[in-house]
């Protein structure tokens, strides 16, 4: 189950890169960038070269994108039903 404080993260990440991230789509898409809540940002290459950037130079509590690439997804947890057992094929 996702708990309000989830959601409320979810939707400051949306807000995140819908204003900073989704303009720099077109020049750096594949390139991964960190996003401070005031809107300074780094991008880099690589995702260990922009935590490392990121680290240096943002406060803590950025959000980490790949430009052009989001992909958000939340899991639910089903109760499966039982398989039936397999037939093993005649021979």
């Amino acid at each position: 189950m996702t708990t309000e404080s989830q959601v409320d993260l979810l939707q400051q990440s949306d807000r995140l890169y819908a204003r900073y991230v989704k303009p720099l789509e077109q020049a750096h898409t594949g390139e991964y960038v960190a996003v401070a809540p005031d809107g300074r940002l780094v991008l880099a290459l690589t995702l260990p070269d922009v935590m490392e950037k990121a680290e240096e130079a943002l406060p803590p509590g950025n959000f980490l994108f790949k430009v052009g690439d989001v992909a958000v997804d939340t899991i639910l947890h089903q109760r499966r039903r039982p398989r039936a057992p397999s037939q093993a094929p005649a021979d």
